[in-house]
Order: structure tokens, then sequence, then C-alpha cells
């Protein structure tokens, strides 16, 4: 793909239309958009220039410059994205919506409120809990994440579950197309039945279809109370194999199920010297039940400790206070840290199976692992079958010999993932780390559906381009 540069004569467009500090041509400042929480040395990508709008109008009026002399621009939120979606892989333009951090409204009357997309996502809730609400969209990194790239990527988290990802609670959103024009989708309506549900489209789409700077958020009720059940099981069929039984047996939706296997249990413990007896667990579940008063949830729990011992479990630890809660989360908290100890060369994925899939595919996980010499940890969302399934650099390894086997392993591990009816990715995106793994996990029928939207919507190919699938010339 040919792109235009960057020149003295678009660096003054670009001042005249957002103010000279807004434009940022330092290399030193610019070195912190050249990447997001993936591997710098291996994905990272120096933009052109870095713009910092604070206004849509701004953004929309970049756009058309960028149209104008085709130059790739690239959407930015907090940079905390695990796929490189956010790396100007193409040089260019460097949109970061920082400075777009207002809240428009909050509309208590229709419990929902309306920010730009620049907010760091935890503040949502900081306002709002005083009034018995929050925003249940809880992705797990919500107190460094932006909105945005919440929207971007449809971000997820612990208690998808019960209460789902960020794209079922965006009602509506302003948004500047690919070609600079300025649309308003959806609004404060929670159904909406109008033709195609355009803003469904752009909401998981990284940032390729448009830059949304306008959110419109429904709010939730606050749970009154919680409990935490920690949950250690002999092996992993006996535990994923408890998590249906819970749902149906028991009559209730945990807010958050979610499993550690084996390997990850063990570091994470000794990392924090965690003085559970662990030592016999092959894996553990850690539950949490919410609700409207205490005795509900306690009961609640009840039921699934008394189940989960039915169905297997060598012990069930209750929290049911914040001290002990912390204790428990700190386990599954600081597995990614307990490893990084180990070797800080990862390649972190976030794989998704059908639940009752899970069992199956941890043998095919420990093969490859075997096969390579390498650890591969997974953890994370029992609940959802989303599993953050780690690749991790033998110490005694070079760094030749880690990217080749990262490379190789990766490709295992998709095709197995594949077989069992799973994606690639539950909640991270492709961004441009998966992209050359799309075509294999996705029908031709699928691809071509997915570059016919992208073809119009941006017929000049600037709005984040190289991200999830290359478009051709």
């Amino acid at each position: 793909m040919i792109y235009g540069k960057i020149t003295k004569s678009i660096v003054d467009e670009l001042v005249a239309i957002l103010g000279e500090k807004n434009v940022i041509l330092d290399e030193e400042r610019m070195e912190n958009y050249s990447h997001d929480e993936t591997p710098a040395d291996e994905y990272g990508h120096m933009p052109e220039v870095v713009v910092t709008p604070v206004n849509t109008l701004q953004v929309a009026e970049v756009v058309k410059l960028a149209n104008r002399h085709r130059i790739p621009i690239t959407p930015r939120g907090a940079g905390s994205g695990l796929s490189g979606g956010a790396i100007p892989i193409y040089g260019g333009i460097l949109l970061s919506v920082e400075k777009m951090n207002k809240v428009i409204e909050i509309d208590y009357d229709n419990m929902m409120i309306v920010v730009e997309t620049g907010l760091v996502t935890n503040e949502i809730n900081g306002l709002v809990a005083e009034r018995g609400l929050f925003f249940a969209g809880y992705p797990m990194s919500l107190e460094t994440c932006f909105v945005g790239g919440n929207i971007a990527e449809n971000a997820g988290g612990g208690k998808a579950v019960k209460y789902g990802v960020t794209g079922q609670y965006i009602v509506g959103m302003e948004l500047v197309t690919p070609t600079g024009d300025v649309v308003e989708l959806g609004g404060k309506i929670i159904k909406d039945a109008t033709g195609y549900d355009l803003k469904r489209l752009i909401i998981g789409s990284e940032g390729t279809l448009g830059i949304v700077t306008k959110a419109t958020i429904k709010l939730s009720p606050l749970p009154k109370a919680a409990t935490t059940l920690l949950v250690l099981f002999e092996d992993v069929d006996t535990a994923i194999a408890t998590v249906p039984r819970i749902i149906a047996e028991g009559g209730i939706i945990p807010t958050s199920i979610e499993f550690m296997d084996r390997l990850s249990v063990h570091t994470s413990c000794n990392y924090l010297n965690e003085h559970l007896p662990y030592q016999k667990a092959g894996s553990m579940l850690l539950l949490e039940v919410d609700g409207t008063n205490q005795k509900q949830v306690d009961e609640d729990a009840e039921v699934i400790g008394e189940l989960c011992l039915k169905y297997g479990a060598i012990e069930v630890y209750v929290a049911d206070n914040y001290t002990t809660r912390e204790r428990v989360w700190s386990v599954r908290r600081n597995i990614a840290e307990a490893f990084k100890v180990y070797s800080p060369h990862q390649s972190l994925e976030d794989i998704v199976v059908p639940i009752g899939s899970i069992a199956k595919l941890m043998p095919k996980i420990e093969t490859i692992a075997n096969k390579y010499g390498i650890k591969i940890p997974s953890y994370g969302h029992a609940g959802d079958g989303n599993l953050h399934t780690t690749l991790v650099k033998n110490p005694d390894s070079t760094m030749e010999e880690w990217y080749e086997i990262e490379t190789k392993a990766v490709v295992e591990l998709f095709d197995a993932v594949h077989e069992l009816g799973g994606k690639i990715s539950g909640e991270h995106g492709i961004g441009s780390k998966r992209k050359k793994h799309m075509d294999r996990m996705v029908s031709p029928v699928e691809m071509e559906m997915m570059r016919a939207i992208k073809k119009a919507l941006d017929p000049n190919n600037i709005m984040n381009p190289g991200k999830i699938f290359d478009q051709p010339n």
C-alpha cells in the first residue's frame, strides 16, 4: 500500500486545524505512541506526527486532510491494548483522543451517561456510584483504559458471564467516518429496529471504520453485596464440568467464573507467598456472586459451594469481606506478573472456545508446550470460554530461538482452537498482532464481506490500515 508522507505543508495544515500545542513532532515524545502493551521491539512503529484534538470538529478536519493526501491515520485511546491495534504501522498520523475526556451529561432519568471517548473508563463508576449505578461492561483494565478503546475492541472482562461486554451498554455514539463526516448512531433508546444497527458494526471494529468521539452508555444498578469463592479441584476436567452444573442446577448466574490451570495457580501462589493449600490443586475456579442484599448473596454462595463439593472440588474457600476477597482475587490478578519474574518475554493470547471444550484444549496446549520447551499457562473466563493462554519464553533460549518458537507454537495453538470451534480472540482483538492468522481462521466468504464493508466506508483505506486484515490495492 502506497501512502502519502507528512510534509511541512501538511504539518502547517494540522497546526491550523488543531493549534501548535496539539501537534507533536518531537521523536522522544512520539515514541510513547509507537507501541501498545504488545512487545515494542516486535510490533512497535513510529508515527510521523501525533495529534491530540480537543473536539469532534477537529477530528473530522484531520480525517478529511488525511483523505485528501491519502495519509494513514491511526486512532488511539490509552494504548493499553494487547493486539497492536493502536500502533501506526504505516507511520502517518497518530490521532490520540486523550484530551477529549469530558463528561457531557449524566441522565439519571434514563439511567445513561454521555461522555467523550478519551475518558478513563473507571471514572464513570466513580461519578455515578453515589446514585447506586455503575457501568457493567467491565473490562479488566478499567483503571487505565479509555472508553474509546473499550468500544473499539468491544472489551470484556471477568464479569462478562453475568453482565456481558462493552457493546451491550453502548446505546448511542457520535462517529467521525473514514471520510470525515460526523454521524450520530443510536441514542438514548434501549430498542431500535430502524434499519441496520450500524453502531454494532462500529463496536469491535478496532478503529478501522471510524473514530468514535462520544458515547451514550447505559448504566445499571450497582450491586449492594458480593461474595467470592475460591474452589480447588484436582484436575481441569472436573472444574470445567462443574461450571454448567452451577448455572443449571443451582439456577444462579455468577458474576464471575474465572479459571486457572495448575501452572497458573502454582506460579501465582508461589509469587505471592500464598499459604492456601494449593499444592494438590490441578486447577482453580474463582466464582463471585453479587446482588441487592447480603442474605441472598450468601445463600447463592452456599448453593454454589455445595454444588462444587458435590461434583468433586477438593476445597471451597469463602471470601465474604473486602480483605478476603482481595486476597483470593490477587491469585488471579497476579498470574501475568508472576510469569514475568520467570521470563519477561511472552505472547499473551486470548483464545475463546465453547465452554465445554476448555478441558479438551488443555492437553493440546500441554503437548505444544512440551514440544517447544516453553511454559504455556492458561487462565481466564471459564463462564464464557475466553482464556488468556500465554506462551512464555524459556529463559535459556536466545531471542532468535524464541521468535521462531513463538511463530510456530502460536500457529499450532490457533489450529487447535479452530478445530474445537473456537476463535483466536475473545476480547483483545486482532489488530496487527494476529492479522496473519485471519485467512486460516475465517472463511473466504466472511473475509470478503469484511473487506467489502471496509472498502465501502473507507474507500481510500486510510483509517487504521493494516489491522484485522490487509486490503488489496
